[in-house]
C-alpha cells in the first residue's frame, strides 16, 4: 500500500507528464496579430517621423521599445485574465511558457543596452540581433507550441540572417528590416496558432 509520500510523489509525476505534454493555449492569435499590426504600424511612424535613423538612433531605439513593450503588455494583461479564470494547471503552464521566454527577452534588452551605450557604429545591427535572438525564445518555447511554430523560429532566424547580411549602408536600419522580421513573422505565428489550435477548437 502506498504511502502519503508517495502517493504525493507519483501525482506530482503525472502532473508533470501531463504539463509537459499539453500544448500551450496561453498564446491567443488575436494577441499575436495585434503585435504584428503594431509592427506595421511603428515601421509606418518611423519611415514619416525618423527619416534618417541612423542620426536619430534614440528616437528609433524608443520607437521600437515601445512597440515591443506595447505588444508584451497587451499579451501580459491577456494571459493574466485567462490565468484568473483557469485552474492551477493552466497557471503552471503559463509560468513554464513565460520561464522558457523570458531569456530571450532579457538577452535582446542587454544586447540592445550594450549596443547602443558602447558600439554605436554598430547600431545597423539591431533589427537582425533581435530577430535572431526571439528566434531562440521560440524555439525555447517550441516543446509547449504546436509543431507548425518550429517554422516560425526558422522565419525569425533566417530573417535576421538576412538583415544581418544585406540592411547595411542605406538600408541600415530601414522600416522594411522591422516589417520582413516582426511584421510578417508574427502574422505568420498568428495565422498558425489559429489554424491549428483556435480553428480546431471552434469547429468542435
Amino acid at each position: 500500500m502506498l504511502t502519503l509520500d508517495e502517493a504525493l510523489e507519483q501525482i506530482s509525476d503525472i502532473r508533470g507528464h501531463l504539463l509537459r505534454n499539453e500544448t500551450f493555449r496561453g498564446y491567443r492569435a488575436r494577441i499575436v496579430g495585434c503585435s504584428a499590426i503594431v509592427a506595421f504600424a511603428a515601421a509606418a511612424v518611423q519611415r514619416w517621423s525618423i527619416p534618417d535613423p541612423a542620426r536619430a538612433a534614440a528616437g528609433y531605439l524608443a520607437l521600437w521599445i515601445g512597440a515591443a513593450a506595447l505588444s508584451l503588455a497587451v499579451a501580459a494583461v491577456e494571459m493574466s485574465l485567462r490565468c484568473a479564470r483557469a485552474g492551477s494547471m493552466s497557471i503552471e503552464r503559463t509560468r513554464q511558457a513565460v520561464e522558457q521566454f523570458f531569456p530571450c527577452l532579457m538577452a535582446g534588452a542587454l544586447v540592445t543596452c550594450v549596443v547602443f551605450r558602447y558600439v554605436a557604429e554598430c547600431l545597423w545591427m539591431l533589427p537582425g540581433l533581435w530577430s535572431v535572438i526571439f528566434s531562440l525564445g521560440i524555439f525555447a518555447s517550441c516543446p509547449l507550441l504546436p509543431r507548425p511554430a518550429k517554422w516560425v523560429a526558422v522565419y525569425y532566424l533566417a530573417a535576421g540572417a538576412i538583415c544581418l547580411a544585406l540592411a547595411q549602408g542605406e538600408r541600415a536600419l530601414s522600416p522594411w528590416c522591422m516589417v520582413g522580421t516582426f511584421g510578417v513573422g508574427q502574422t505568420l505565428a498568428a495565422l498558425i496558432l489559429y489554424f491549428t489550435l483556435e480553428r480546431s477548437h471552434e469547429a468542435e
